[in-house]
C-alpha cells in the first residue's frame, strides 16, 4: 500500500459534488477515498403534482402588453422617389434595407457608411407620385424625352452637381404648382411603369422582412403640397405583400384633398381586408394648414370629417430633418426650451413661396396648437379630428437614415459629408436662404410593441403607444393614472404598475366614480448608451376652459443633479450646465443622470375641463453635427451655425375628458 503523501493541485479549498461537501483542503492532506455517495429518492404522489397552469413563477412569462421599445424611420426615401433620384441617389430599397439593419454600404457620393447599431425596423415611403419614372427619364426612354422639359432634366440629372439640384427644385415647384410634365402624371404613360416598381418594392420588402429581428413595414409618401404648403402624408400598411400590391398607392396627381386619401384608404381595406393609418409630416411648413380651420374644399368642418380624421390619422411626426414641429416660442412663449430645431424652417413653407410664415399661422401649424384645436373641435362637434400621438422620421433622400450627429449623412446627396456642405443653398425665398446648416440629424420613431413584426409595430402605432426622439435613443415610459404613489417610480417592475393601474402614452384617462382627485402620472426614462445624461423630465399640459380658450402649461417633474439644482418659485429649474468642447467636438457626462423616474400629480387639475398631457425629456447639451464637421475637416463655420444642442424625446399625449362628457359620448356610441 502507498502511503505517499499527495497534494491537490487544483488549489480549491472546498469542493462540492451533488449537494454535499466531502473534504476540505490544506497545503498538505493524504488522498483519501470519498464516501459513497447515496442519491435521496424524493416519492411523488399525484396530489403532490401541479395541475397544469397552476404554477406561475416566472414574471415575464403571459405578459399581455409590451416590454421591448423598438426604434425605427416611418419616412425614408430612395432612389425610386423622383426628386431623390434626380439628386443624384442611386442606392435602391436593398441598400436601404442592408444598412437600416446594420451592414456597410457605399453612399451615392462613394463613402462607406454604417450604422452605430440596427435598426428595429424601416418603413421606406417613396414618393407615389411618379413613383420610378425618373429612372426612366435619366435611361433616355423615348417615351418620356419627347418632351422638352423632361429632356433637360434628364441632361441635369447626367451632368449632376449643382445642375441636378437645380432640376431638383423645379421637380419640386412643378409638383407644387400641379405643372409636371403631362407624360409624367398621364397615368396611361406613367402608370405601368409605377406599378411595375411597386410590385418590385413589396418583392424587396417581403425579401428583407424578418419577424422579431427586423422589420421591413410596407408603406409610401402622398405628396399633397398645394401652393409650395406641406400637406404630406405616408400611409403605412399592416399588411403584407399579397394585399398591399392589390390596390395602387394613391397620388396627389389624383387629389391633393386629405379627405379623397381617407376614401382611398377606406377603399383599400374594404376591397383588401388589410389595414392603413397615415402619418401627416412637416407640419411646421404648412403655413397653417395642417390644422386648418375648414376642410380642404373650403367647407366648414363637421361630424363626418372630425371622425374620419381621427379614424385614419392617428399619429404625427413632430422631428425630422426639415425642423421641429412641437412649437415655435411665439406661441409658447413661457417654453424655454420652445426654440429648437427650428432656425431656418420658420421663414415660410415647404418650397418657399406663396407667403412667409407669420405668427398668425403657428396654432394651425404645430403640434401643439394642433391639440389645443383638437379639444375645441371636441366641444363642438364631440370628436378631436386632432387626437394624435408624436411620431419621429427622417425624410432622408439619400436612402441612408444615418442621422447619429458624428455619423450624420444629410437629407440629400448633395447633403452628404463635405467640407462645404454646411454652407450648400437648399432654398432662396421671401429674401430667406435655407443652408444645409438648418437640417438637423432627426429623428426616430420609437415604438412600444410586443414584439418586432409588421402587425405588432402597427397596432402599437394605431394605439398610439409611441414617442419620438430627436435622433437619440433614449428609453421613456409614461403612464397616466389615479393612484400611483411616490414609490411607485422606485419600483423595478415599473411596467406593471404602470399597465395594472393606468394607461400608457397614447391613451385615455380611465372613468373614476367620481372625477374629484387629480390624475397621476408616472413617467421614467433611461439615457442612450451613446448619448449624453439626462438633463430633466418635463410634463405638458393641454386644456380648454369654459370660455373655449385654450391653454398650456409646462412642468418640470424630475431633474439630474438634485443635490445642486431646485425649482424656483414660479417652477423654474437652472439649466444643467454645459461640457461640451465645440474644438474638439466632446462632452462629458459629468452632469445631469443617466435614467430620472417620477410620479406627478397635476396641481392645478379642473374635473370640469378637458386636457392633454405628454411627457417631453431632454438631455444635457451635446455636440451637433456640424461640431464633428468642423473638427473632422478642420474647418471654421460662421458665428451664427449651432455647433451643440440638446437631444429630447416627445412621448404621446394622454387625454383626460370629465366623467359626464364621457357618459354622453358613450350613449352616443350606443
Amino acid at each position: 500500500m502507498n502511503n505517499k503523501k499527495n497534494r491537490f493541485s487544483s488549489g480549491l479549498c472546498t469542493l462540492c459534488y451533488a449537494g454535499l461537501v466531502l473534504t476540505a483542503c490544506t497545503d498538505d492532506v493524504e488522498q483519501q477515498t470519498p464516501a459513497p455517495v447515496v442519491a435521496t429518492e424524493i416519492k411523488e404522489t399525484s396530489a403532490d403534482l401541479p395541475r397544469k397552469g397552476e404554477i406561475k413563477y416566472s414574471p415575464y412569462a403571459e405578459k399581455k402588453y409590451p416590454t421591448q421599445v423598438f426604434f425605427g424611420d416611418t419616412h425614408h426615401h430612395t432612389a425610386n422617389s423622383g426628386d431623390a433620384f434626380m439628386g443624384g441617389n442611386r442606392l435602391d430599397p436593398e441598400q436601404s434595407y442592408r444598412f437600416a439593419r446594420g451592414e456597410e454600404v457605399i453612399s451615392s457620393t462613394g463613402v462607406p457608411v454604417k450604422l452605430s447599431r440596427p435598426m428595429d425596423f424601416l418603413v421606406i415611403s417613396d414618393h407615389a407620385e411618379g413613383l420610378g419614372v425618373m429612372y426612366e427619364v435619366y435611361d433616355g426612354n423615348p417615351i418620356f424625352l419627347k418632351d422638352e422639359t423632361l429632356l433637360r432634366w434628364s441632361r441635369a440629372m447626367k451632368a449632376g452637381g449643382t445642375q441636378a439640384a437645380t432640376a431638383t427644385n423645379e421637380v419640386v415647384a412643378a409638383q407644387a404648382a400641379g405643372t409636371l410634365p403631362e407624360s409624367v402624371t398621364n397615368p396611361k404613360i406613367s402608370g405601368p411603369v409605377m406599378k411595375t416598381v411597386w410590385h418590385a418594392y413589396t418583392q424587396t420588402a417581403e425579401q428583407f422582412n424578418d419577424p422579431g429581428t427586423f422589420t421591413a413595414m410596407i408603406g409610401y409618401e402622398w405628396t399633397s403640397v398645394p401652393g409650395g404648403n406641406n400637406l404630406h402624408r405616408n400611409v403605412l400598411y399592416r399588411d403584407n405583400k399579397n394585399k398591399a400590391d392589390q390596390v395602387m398607392p394613391y397620388t396627389s396627381w389624383q387629389s391633393e384633398d386629405p379627405e379623397k386619401l381617407w376614401e382611398w384608404m377606406e377603399n383599400y381595406e374594404r376591397t383588401t381586408g388589410g389595414s392603413v393609418l397615415a402619418i401627416p409630416h412637416n407640419s411646421n411648413l404648412s403655413n397653417g394648414r395642417m390644422f386648418e380651420t375648414t376642410r380642404f374644399n373650403g367647407l366648414p368642418i363637421d361630424e363626418n370629417y372630425v371622425m374620419r380624421r381621427a379614424r385614419w390619422e392617428v399619429l404625427q411626426e413632430v422631428m425630422q430633418t426639415k425642423g421641429n414641429s412641437e412649437t415655435h416660442p411665439t406661441l409658447s412663449p413661457e417654453d424655454e426650451f420652445a426654440n429648437y430645431g427650428i432656425a431656418g424652417w420658420e421663414y415660410g413653407n415647404l418650397t418657399l413661396q406663396d407667403k412667409p410664415e407669420t405668427p398668425e399661422m403657428r396654432p394651425y401649424m404645430y403640434l401643439r396648437g394642433g391639440l389645443q384645436q383638437g379639444l375645441t373641435w371636441e366641444k363642438y362637434l364631440g370628436t378631436n379630428p386632432f387626437k394624435f400621438g408624436f411620431i419621429g422620421g427622417s425624410d432622408v433622400h439619400n436612402s441612408l437614415t444615418s442621422i447619429e450627429e458624428e455619423n450624420f449623412f444629410g437629407k440629400t446627396v448633395i447633403q452628404e459629408p463635405r467640407p462645404t456642405r454646411w454652407k450648400h443653398v437648399a432654398k432662396q425665398g421671401f429674401g430667406k436662404t435655407r443652408y444645409t446648416w438648418h437640417y438637423n440629424a432627426a429623428g426616430y420613431a420609437a415604438v412600444w410593441a410586443t414584439e418586432n413584426t409588421r402587425q405588432a409595430l402597427w397596432d402599437a402605432m394605431f394605439r398610439k403607444e409611441v414617442y419620438a426622439t430627436s435622433g437619440s435613443r433614449m428609453k421613456v415610459r409614461f403612464f397616466g393614472g389615479w393612484d400611483f404613489s411616490a414609490r411607485d417610480a422606485k419600483r423595478r417592475d415599473f411596467a406593471d404598475v404602470g399597465y395594472a393601474r393606468g394607461v400608457p402614452m397614447g391613451g385615455d384617462l380611465t372613468m373614476q366614480a367620481e372625477d374629484k382627485d387629480a390624475p397621476t402620472f408616472l413617467v421614467a426614462a433611461l439615457k442612450d448608451p451613446l448619448s449624453g445624461n439626462l438633463d430633466r423630465i418635463q410634463i405638458i399640459k393641454i386644456w380648454l376652459t369654459e370660455d373655449g380658450n385654450s391653454h398650456e402649461k409646462i412642468y418640470n417633474i424630475a431633474w439630474g443633479d438634485g443635490d445642486r439644482r431646485q425649482l424656483d418659485t414660479s417652477g423654474k429649474l437652472p439649466p444643467v450646465g454645459d461640457t461640451v468642447d465645440v474644438d474638439e467636438a466632446s462632452w462629458t457626462n459629468t452632469i445631469g443622470d443617466p435614467e430620472l423616474a417620477a410620479v406627478w400629480t397635476d396641481p392645478d387639475f379642473d374635473p370640469s375641463l378637458k386636457a392633454s398631457y405628454y411627457a417631453r425629456v431632454i438631455e444635457i447639451p451635446t455636440p451637433r453635427w456640424t461640431a464633428y464637421d468642423q473638427k473632422r475637416f478642420g474647418i471654421k463655420m460662421s458665428d451664427d451655425v449651432p455647433m451643440k444642442h440638446q437631444e429630447r424625446a416627445w412621448t404621446s399625449p394622454i387625454w383626460y375628458t370629465p366623467q359626464a362628457e364621457r357618459k354622453e359620448e358613450s350613449s352616443h356610441g350606443e
